[in-house]
């Protein structure tokens, strides 16, 4: 299992060259826009639906399958004390980064590619946030903005954040990848609404408007920097209402399917700058239709990069992109709790119990991490990130076998090898928490 990050990182690590990820180019910035209410802007038509955020009840798969309450949280706290506060050598990606006039600086790293990533730091601050640590959520937030955050005058990619450094903070690259700022954005508002807003950088609110604003409205700018030439622009397709796999050259003409995350949006749809929630409305309903069509009609299963059509994308710098591979675990996560939150579009149920038959067939204690779509074994490798997610599609599953998956989980160990330690670790533990009922939506203030 150790080559799952390996291959994950070999395709990043090419991507500045081969895609064009690092920026260069004109002057701009995007200030923060007022929103002072939590209600949906008059002309968003944004119901609550019937999931958590109407209900404010977040279900306990552990408790439904006959795990106590006190039980759960020994098992969220375990995790997260290994992870975030274990042996530096064989457990912990989080570490410190230092102290700067702002404070404490931390970052989650991988340790198997030796990086600090916009993924990892961005589920960090969400995995805080969601466990009430705002010391590390800071911390962490400060080493973003430090390091990765690109705000030099006259480079294009101001507003956006480098998608990785090294733990002292040189840019391996200067390009963003949207996942990061997905997160970034969404932890932003949830901790602006679980703890308040402070002044500078911990104004989280300022911060989520002013990123969510940057994901749309940057300016398709060209230039060039240590890395190559670059051109980049929005990090979603304003036709097509969907993310990016990412905002720079050839990567602007594609999607990834598991950066669609339609339960964020809904939540931007209701607090982000008001000009631009009609936008992530339509997005939400574009990315629940996107499930329908990227993923195959038998086994479920979506590929890691796909057209806006939905069709699988073939690309000379990942083997894996037209396969159901490393990114495309956190798909039927992402309409799973979409499902969850909202239950506006029952075809997630069926999407969800698609894939978990597939992988039930396959067995459920040994199925492999990547597949071509209509299921073949492509790498055996039974992987830690995979079993999390396909327990955290339980949350739309509608069948007897779901509780299987949610027990899966349950039974594994804290990932720990070097190899799964970052991605495993850190799905494992967000899935911990969605599984648990620990993964709750806090309205900003």
């Amino acid at each position: 299992m150790n080559e799952t990050p390996l291959v994950r990182s070999s395709v990043r690590t090419i991507l500045p060259y081969v895609l064009g990820c690092v920026l260069f180019g004109s002057v701009w910035s995007c200030a923060p826009q007022a929103n002072t209410t939590n209600e949906p802007n008059q002309t968003v038509k944004a119901g609550k639906g019937k999931g958590a955020y109407a209900t404010k009840k977040y279900r306990n798969l552990f408790k439904e399958n006959g795990h106590s309450e006190a039980e759960v949280k020994t098992k969220i706290d375990k995790a997260y004390q290994q992870l975030f506060q274990g042996d530096s050598a064989t457990q912990a990606i989080y570490f410190s980064g230092g102290k700067n006039e702002r404070g404490p600086l931390a970052y989650i790293y991988d340790v198997y590619n030796k990086d600090v990533r916009s993924e990892g730091m961005s589920y960090g601050m969400m995995i805080s946030v969601q466990l009430d640590k705002k010391a590390e959520f800071d911390a962490l937030w400060n080493y973003a903005i430090t390091h990765m955050y690109i705000d030099q005058k006259g480079h294009p990619s101001e507003g956006y954040f480098a998608w990785s450094t090294k733990p002292d903070g040189k840019r391996n690259s200067e390009g963003p990848a949207p996942d990061g700022e997905e997160y970034f954005v969404m932890a932003l508002y949830f901790a602006s609404g679980r703890w308040g807003n402070g002044e500078g950088i911990y104004n989280y609110k300022a911060w989520a408007d002013k990123i969510l604003t940057a994901m749309r409205h940057h300016p398709e700018t060209s230039g060039t920097t240590k890395f190559g030439p670059q051109t980049s622009g929005p990090m979603v397709n304003e036709d097509h209402k969907m993310i990016l796999f990412v905002p720079t050259n050839q990567g602007r003409k594609f999607t990834d399917p598991s950066y669609h995350l339609p339960a964020f949006y809904e939540l931007w749809a209701l607090w982000g700058p008001e000009p631009d929630r009609s936008f992530w409305k339509a997005a939400a309903d574009t990315s629940r239709a996107f499930f329908q069509k990227t993923t195959h009609p038998v086994t479920g299963l979506a590929p890691d990069y796909a057209h806006f059509d939905g069709k699988p994308v073939t690309t000379p710098f990942n083997p894996n992109s037209h396969h159901f591979a490393y990114d495309s675990w956190r798909t039927a996560m992402n309409w799973s709790v979409d499902w969850a939150w909202w239950q506006k579009d029952p075809r997630e149920q069926e999407l969800s119990n698609r894939i978990q038959s597939f992988f039930t067939a396959h067995g459920i204690t040994k199925y492999g991490n990547i597949y071509t779509l209509d299921g073949k074994l492509v790498n055996p490798s039974h992987a830690a990130g995979l079993v999390s997610t396909n327990a955290v599609a339980s949350l739309a599953a509608n069948h007897s076998g779901a509780r299987a998956f949610v027990e899966e989980l349950w039974n594994l160990s804290v990932p720990q090898n070097e190899g799964e330690r970052y991605y495993g670790g850190l799905l494992y533990l967000m899935s911990l928490l969605h599984c648990g009922g620990e993964f709750k939506i806090y309205p900003p203030r």
